[in-house]
């Protein structure tokens, strides 16, 4: 029942710099209950098209942020003009949208599905369609196929989308694309999304909940991590801590089984960091705000430097800060520790955002905490500078210009008595200062950011993270030795720091050249293939990646296959010696 109205009839030449956006697609059936079907492109295309080396594709939490921020309503999908200007705010330079028909199951006939998506060129601002000096054309891409199919239609639109972009140089089958598209399942997919659109939270809560009991169904020890995340959310609105502790800690299980998994298949993993990240971050909110401390950094510690965002080390700061005062009576020495500690995160939290005047009362407060009454003065001042009726800054400042013997402590004291006059809470600041040289009832200022915002702060971070240069660390020295080790003929050394890479790092290509290279040496090809294929998923202008393969199929006498490597490697560097003796072993092979 599967119609392609037409093929691509020429590609692209591969641009490493083109980003891609997706809008929802447009429901043209005049049927509200399928308008889920227009988000769930959005998503899985948005999704499916993130292949590293390809190009950078803008996610649909980004997508959504962007809108947001354009005061561009979520529910409504938005005309031509407006998904352009939102594409050219996201800098953008391809934007995928399209419109799709479902007829509703009639007697033995099934649901089906019309779906026509358009690539439009953001920078010039028309259709791929039209065609370009270059000669790229593509016509439209149109599919019909069962409702029930809706994923393996997505998984196509993605596969051709990205053949259009890289041609023959693409690295893997529509079939494997299909695979990426249906790994969740359809029914808990469908009631995803449902989920994502409806603002009724007892709606919401009906369609998460059967999400996660669809896809248990057909994976029983696995958890629709998505689904959970959501479903996290929206308890936590609601205040139903337990709850959303349950469902926070299903994305972080899930997400650490997922990483044994891929290290022990030796496998890249892409186990959705994000969410794990966001589940981690917010169930450690949730258990500061009860006071367990403890649990609240053990949560969220592993965050630090894996984010390195102002708002965790602020919060972690604030947290080990609060603990060490909770902890002081009963064990001085883990309470030191604690104050260390958070002291530490603190000032990472002011270095990397010098004018968060949260930040840097809470900075200040750990100095006088722990007697570092200098730097705690030069903070505070500072701090009263950003915000002149603080009156906690000021009673701080007062009584560490007290303990330095500096003449200006009367002053500050008054404008504190000035500042904090409401509640009288200047006498009972006094009244525990008098008693114990405490200041118990200032508590630390940490505010939950909105959603939003610390997941368009970690969307960005690791948008930089691809795009930033890469520099020497531990990765580039494992393979530096391991290198080494491969030239010098020990093998197992050199397997050795590969396997370190791959577990700790993997997305490194070079590591999978590496260890095909080694397969090669010891006969096994079918190995080779899988590594060299590996590495051009991660990266696809590896060359040498490209004319490995190209060789070894000629060795097995696949000529098609040895010809389309040897076209790739070609794409990628023509001028190569290497890709030129490939390309006259392929047509030997020929013949």
């Amino acid at each position: 029942m599967l119609l392609v109205a037409a093929a691509i009839v020429s590609v692209r030449p591969q641009q490493a710099t083109d980003t891609v956006l997706v809008m929802p697609f447009e429901n043209t059936s005049g049927k509200a209950e399928f308008n889920w079907a227009g988000e769930s492109f959005a998503k899985s295309l948005s999704d499916l098209l993130a292949v590293p080396g390809t190009f950078r594709v803008i996610s649909n939490d980004q997508r959504k942020i962007q809108q947001q921020r354009l005061r561009v309503p979520l529910s409504t999908i938005p005309s031509l003009a407006t998904s352009l200007k939102i594409a050219r705010e996201a800098h953008a330079s391809w934007l995928i949208s399209g419109k799709y028909t479902i007829l509703p199951a009639s007697g033995d006939t099934v649901a089906t599905i019309n779906v026509r998506a358009t690539i439009i060129s953001v920078n010039e601002g028309r259709f791929w369609n039209q065609g370009f000096p270059d000669g790229a054309k593509i016509p439209p891409l149109e599919l019909t196929d069962a409702l029930g199919n809706l994923q393996t239609i997505q998984g196509q639109l993605a596969h051709k989308i990205l053949y259009f972009h890289d041609g023959n140089a693409l690295g893997f089958s529509q079939n494997e694309m299909i695979t990426r598209a249906t790994k969740v399942p359809g029914r808990a997919f469908e009631a995803y999304v449902k989920g994502l659109l409806t603002s009724d939270a007892t709606a919401q809560e009906n369609y998460l909940t059967n999400a996660l009991r669809e896809y248990v169904k057909v994976d029983p020890e696995g958890t629709y991590s998505e689904a959970a995340l959501e479903l996290g959310h929206l308890f936590s609105k609601q205040k139903r801590y337990p709850e959303a502790i349950d469902a926070f800690e299903r994305v972080i299980s899930a997400n650490q089984k997922c990483h044994e998994r891929a290290q022990a298949d030796k496998k890249p993993a892409s186990c959705g960091d994000e969410a794990y990240a966001e589940a981690s971050f917010y169930i450690g909110m949730i258990f500061w705000q009860q006071g367990n401390y403890e649990t609240a950094l053990a949560t969220m510690r592993p965050l630090a430097d894996d984010l390195k965002l102002t708002t965790v080390y602020n919060a972690l700061g604030a947290i080990a800060v609060q603990a060490s005062r909770t902890d002081t009576k009963k064990n001085e020495a883990k309470a030191a520790g604690m104050l260390s500690d958070g002291t530490d995160f603190l000032k990472k939290a002011s270095d990397s955002a010098p004018d968060d005047t949260q930040v840097r009362f809470n900075y200040a407060m750990a100095l006088f905490l722990a007697g570092n009454m200098q730097d705690a003065a030069t903070q505070l001042r500072a701090e009263i500078a950003a915000s002149p009726r603080d009156g906690e800054a000021y009673y701080l400042l007062a009584k560490a210009l007290d303990s330095l013997k500096d003449p200006l402590a009367a002053t500050i004291d008054n404008q504190a008595r000035l500042n904090l006059t409401a509640n009288n809470r200047y006498a009972e600041l006094e009244k525990e200062w008098a008693k114990g040289k405490t200041i118990s009832s200032i508590r630390l200022r940490v505010q939950q950011p909105e959603r939003k915002d610390f997941v368009s702060v970690v969307l960005s971070r690791n948008a930089n993270a691809v795009a930033a240069a890469p520099v020497k660390d531990r990765t580039q020295e494992l393979l530096d030795a391991a290198k080494a080790s491969f030239k010098a003929g020990d093998d197992d050394a050199a397997l050795e720091s590969l396997r370190k890479i791959v577990s700790s790092d993997p997305m490194a290509a070079e590591a999978y050249i590496l260890l095909g290279k080694i397969s090669l040496k010891r006969g096994d090809k079918d190995q080779a293939i899988s590594q060299f294929k590996t590495a051009i998923f991660w990266d696809n202008k590896l060359v040498e990646a490209h004319v490995n393969l190209g060789k070894i199929y000629v060795d097995k006498g696949d000529c098609l296959q040895a010809k389309n490597y040897a076209a790739s490697a070609a794409e990628v560097d023509s001028e190569n010696i290497d890709v030129q003796a490939l390309q006259r072993m392929t047509e030997r092979c020929s013949k």
